[in-house]
């Protein structure tokens, strides 16, 4: 085939086929992590989960965090600058009502967390009683448009319980 303005003598040139990619040869550190990886028996990811939820349920049943305000220890940094509830703002006291039983004071404190905690309780159990004990559980299926309304009302939920007027007010912690 020739371009037009070419003459007929000469040759079109044509690209070299693309050469197929191959990854780069892993590192001494990525080296390390992956024979780690492979040597970890199935039940190691579970337990390690187990264990930092552990040591946060410690930490609040110890901190009593419904005691204080926003400067009270655990402390919320944009709480305490700027006033304003981040989106996560109250999700350590409903934690800490929710390990007492007290749901509606849970709710109060973080609706959004005593909303998601059934799903996420529920999706641990069953990746890790199939990791652990190969447990046949239903798995938790969240499509894109799923995920994408839970943020959208969880963003709606930050602005409206920063609103300084009633009846968003209680939403206010």
């Amino acid at each position: 085939m020739y371009r037009q303005g070419m003459s007929t003598t000469e040759p079109a040139v044509h690209p070299a086929p693309p050469t197929e990619w191959t990854p780069p040869p892993p590192d001494p550190i990525s080296r390390f992590v992956m024979r780690i990886w492979a040597r970890t028996p199935r039940w190691a990811g579970p337990a390690a989960i187990l264990l930092c939820f552990a040591g946060a349920t410690s930490y609040v049943l110890a901190a009593d965090p419904t005691d204080g305000g926003a400067d009270a220890v655990p402390t919320c940094l944009l709480k305490l600058t700027t006033g304003f509830d981040c989106p996560g703002c109250g999700g350590t006291r409903a934690f800490w009502y929710t390990l007492h039983g007290n749901i509606p004071a849970a709710a109060r404190h973080h609706a959004m967390f005593v909303f998601a905690l059934p799903f996420l309780l529920y999706a641990f159990v069953a990746w890790g009683g199939r990791e652990v004990f190969r447990w046949r559980l239903p798995a938790l299926r969240f499509g894109p448009k799923t995920v994408g309304i839970f943020i959208a009302a969880w963003g709606v939920f930050s602005v409206l319980r920063n609103l300084p007027f009633a009846p968003f007010t209680w939403l206010y912690v």
